[in-house]
């Protein structure tokens, strides 16, 4: 397995594996909402700031997860950066979360960034082992925050604080 940085094109592919992971129902976009053209993600990816990264995990049968850490533009948020993370179903519990987390964490370090956050549905149990793995604790509850098959859903906010 590598894993690197996205570039402009892994556009297509990186699109597909996004749409697979979705499948999950654990993602933000539920099953077939996604609707993104290849050339504007690529277009995404090329003009991603300093501040942000896209990590892909790869192996000899192609994309098997990323991680998007999504930087803040304003003074006050520029020393933390945003995180969504996807992991092909069959590639799951396999360390590759883990993987894309010391790819991420090197990169913020490098960067100078203290703090790393992202959200989590509270019935994503495998989501948030891995998380509390990687260092991250609960910082509290989003009530309500999604609606998922008719059904209100908490996320817990997540962060892990860097040195």
């Amino acid at each position: 397995m590598n894993i690197r940085k996205a570039l402009p094109e892994d556009a297509e592919k990186l699109i597909d594996l996004m749409k697979h992971v979705e499948q999950s129902g654990l993602m933000l976009f539920e099953p077939g909402e996604r609707n993104t053209h290849p050339e504007h993600f690529s277009k995404r990816i090329e003009a991603l700031g300093e501040d942000s990264a896209i990590f892909l995990a790869e192996d000899a049968s192609g994309l098997i997860g990323y991680l998007f850490a999504m930087g803040e533009g304003v003074k006050r948020k520029r020393h933390s950066a945003s995180i969504a993370l996807g992991i092909a179903e069959e590639h799951r519990g396999k360390g590759i979360g883990t993987e894309l987390f010391a790819a991420l964490e090197s990169w913020a370090r490098k960067k100078g960034l203290r703090r790393i956050e992202l959200t989590v549905m509270e019935t994503n149990a495998a989501g948030q082992a891995l998380y509390k793995k990687a260092g991250f604790e609960v910082e509290g509850t989003k009530r309500d925050s999604l609606i998922v098959n008719g059904q209100f859903v908490n996320e817990y906010y997540m962060a892990k604080i860097i040195g």
